[in-house]
């Protein structure tokens, strides 16, 4: 059981329980700051019942206590309502229904060990830290130092016989009557005075931080109104869990950016912030704009081989408070990305037609050339017109595409493809980005700058559709490894070139055959792995398991290419699968057939909630009513092709440059009120950045 707000977390077992010995534990910022906490009454475990989660960050669970008689009913219920913020608080509420008094004994057994995130996942725990702690009163202060670094918590327990390892309450609970009492666990640096309160619940309409801080998020996202019902709480799903990853730039508090999942990934990630940022445009523009300052200011500047940074690249992951023996290159932040960079340009471009501000957006632009220069100076080491990677350490990630497990890579047979590889859709990356910087240029004035990046966009698309494609297949090879040779596997990532706009236009029909056949479309979604290929398993994280973003993203490419019953066939599949997880889209689940699996299987460790899964379903219906914006062409464009089963669309609170506006979609037929001045909505596709490129340049003034 996970709960989730900012970069704090907590996992624990279904009876609320935190045990050591088990990836459980509350996180704040990367450390395990609680690894023990249980409950007992009357010497007895709880027995769990049943927990509902109220909002991402709150949860209440109910248990029973066991009767030590061997009877099966028991006269006590036990409801942990919890709640997740900078720390933890959970009021223990004990029933107790017979006709009789009862006498308990309530003990909590607490524990620290202040292990890095990284140590908890892979259950190695290395560190041994010098330990302290202290009992004032109600409370109970551990304090501990591991060289020159020092963490603490305070346990508040209220009315609790504290000792140094457990907190006692000894209470007489009469009949039909309850007894209740609240803990609170927040980090310190001095065990000896106790820090403010983080949790305020006032009777009456009293709030905690993370209370306001959603309420803050609601009032500004849009509502949201759909004829399915279903499909209706799917997409207020994913704004509750959208919103519960937000997180804080620790440098500027004004900025909020999206992390990348729960459990592991509560921190910002250069591939997955900006695929989820963009995604969720429609909901919440500025999570685009802060994830992008944020990147803009860690962009890389040096060449370190430890950490993969180079210049003009755009960072992997940040650790908060990770030590450097365990993190991805040794260091809290890691470049071993090959995609960010291009993507944090193609963002950029996005963010640009929202409408923010043109002095935020060309604050911006010297991170974009930045991003460019790295493409050509880093990213194309060996001068053949395409980007590819390699790790520079062992310490480092193998794999450095979105697919980034150890055999996520691979020929037809199964074989391992070894590097330095280029990726089908980082090469359609990059011509995105070298289309949205083409367009930012002449939208500002730059025709010359235009027309140069566009020819080098057409050149990479001409030299990309001669080596990427396979003829005698019918799709595009996943990769071109080190020796230049086609990886042969027909794999999902090229159903992202689609959307890029990088395939021919007669290549486009094969691809989307490929894509939806029996191999691929498991009746639940595109697998990442066809079936026929040697290292399928429907079972693995890569290899023909399916992916709600990576599916998200080939949607919105078969509705820009025009395979609209193939876009809707693929929407309506994950739609129907979020129904098994009571609205939630987790961050994958198994390729098995549909028609052997009458459900979704879920994959063991898949993050949930996740960013990118979140956003999913955020894209997938904005594709199919073609909703997209270009404040400096004055244009907001929509097309609608929504299944008659999703019934009609009534949204109001939606962003657009500055302003709010309200769209309905009933019977496939638009309508959009509140257009701020000089926006004119239009019926249609809005046009794509070639097409603007295109046009801007042929007429541009002499």
């Amino acid at each position: 059981m996970t709960l989730v707000e900012g970069s704090s977390f907590c996992i624990s077992s279904p009876n609320g329980d935190i045990h050591p010995e088990h990836p459980h534990g509350l996180f704040v910022l990367d450390t395990r700051i609680l690894s023990r906490w249980t409950v007992a009454v009357n010497g007895q475990p709880l027995e769990p019942l049943a927990a509902e989660t109220k909002e991402p960050y709150r949860t209440l669970i109910i248990c029973r206590v066991p009767r030590a008689d061997g009877y099966a009913d028991s006269p006590l219920v036990v409801e942990r309502l919890r709640e997740v913020g900078a720390g933890i608080q959970e009021q223990i509420t004990i029933r107790n229904y017979p006709m009789k008094q009862a006498e308990c004994l309530i003990s909590m057994q607490v524990d620290a060990d202040f292990a890095d995130l990284f140590e908890v996942k892979e259950a190695r725990i290395q560190r041994q830290w010098e330990e302290t702690r202290h009992v004032e009163g109600d409370s109970l202060a551990i304090r501990a130092a591991w060289q020159d670094t020092r963490k603490g918590i305070i346990v508040h327990a209220p009315g609790a016989d504290v000792t140094l390892s457990t907190l006692t309450y000894s209470v007489a609970i009469n009949a039909h009557s309850q007894w209740s009492t609240i803990l609170t666990v927040v980090p310190s640096t001095d065990a000896t005075s106790p820090p403010p309160p983080s949790f305020i619940h006032a009777d009456g309409d009293g709030l905690s931080p993370s209370d306001r801080r959603r309420r803050e998020w609601v009032a500004r996202i849009p509502v949201l109104h759909m004829g399915n019902r279903s499909i209706e709480r799917t997409l207020r799903r994913s704004y509750d869990d959208l919103g519960a990853l937000r997180i804080e730039d620790p440098n500027h508090s004004d900025r909020v950016m999206v992390a990348a999942g729960a459990p592991w990934f509560m921190t910002l990630f250069g591939r997955d912030s900006l695929w989820a940022s963009l995604m969720a445009l429609p909901v919440d523009p500025s999570l685009a704009l802060g994830t992008l300052q944020t990147l803009a200011d860690r962009q890389g500047s040096v060449v370190d081989v430890m950490s993969e940074e180079e210049p003009g690249k755009i960072l992997h992951e940040v650790r908060l408070d990770v030590s450097s023996g365990l993190s991805l290159g040794g260091k809290s932040v890691y470049y071993g990305s090959v995609d960010a960079t291009p993507l944090f340009v193609v963002v950029l471009g996005a963010v640009s037609r929202w409408g923010f501000a043109r002095e935020t957006i060309t604050a911006l632009l010297p991170h974009a050339d930045r991003a460019l220069a790295w493409i050509r100076d880093y990213g194309d080491k060996d001068g053949d017109g395409f980007v590819e990677y390699e790790r520079l350490n062992p310490q480092g990630l193998q794999n450095q595409g979105w697919k980034d497990s150890w055999d996520g890579i691979s020929f037809a047979d199964g074989t391992l493809a070894e590097g330095p590889l280029a990726l089908c859709e980082v090469q359609g990356y990059v011509y995105d980005a070298y289309m949205a910087r083409s367009w930012m240029a002449y939208d500002a004035g730059d025709a010359t700058l235009a027309a140069e990046l566009a020819q080098r966009a057409a050149q990479l698309k001409k030299q990309f559709n001669e080596q990427f494609w396979m003829p005698e297949r019918g799709y595009y090879a996943i990769a071109l490894d080190g020796k230049k040779r086609q990886v042969d596997a027909c794999a999902s990532n090229m159903g992202h070139c689609l959307w890029v706009g990088i395939v021919d236009e007669d290549k486009a029909p094969l691809v989307v055959e490929r894509l939806m056949s029996p191999e691929m479309f498991s009746g639940w979604g595109v697998r990442t792995l066809a079936s026929d290929m040697g290292a399928y398993n429907p079972a693995s994280y890569h290899n023909g398991s399916v992916w709600p973003h990576d599916n998200a993203i080939i949607q919105a490419g078969l509705m820009r290419c025009g395979f609209v019953t193939e876009a809707q066939r693929i929407s309506t599949a994950l739609l129907e699968a979020a129904e098994y997880s009571d609205g939630r889209l987790p961050e994958l689940f198994c390729g098995f057939s549909r028609n052997v699996m009458s459900e979704p299987v879920p994959y063991p460790t898949a993050c949930s909630p996740q960013a990118w899964a979140a956003t999913s379903p955020i894209l997938l219906v904005t594709s199919l009513m073609g909703y997209d914006t270009h404040v400096s062409r004055g244009g907001l464009w929509m097309d609608p092709a929504l299944p008659d089963s999703y019934g009609d669309l009534h949204i109001t609170n939606a962003p657009l440059a500055g302003g709010r506006i309200t769209i309905d979609i009933a019977r496939s037929v638009p309508s959009v009120k509140g257009l701020p001045e000089g926006i004119v909505f239009q019926r249609g596709h809005r046009p794509w950045m070639t097409e603007l490129v295109d046009q801007a340049i042929k007429h541009r003034k002499p």
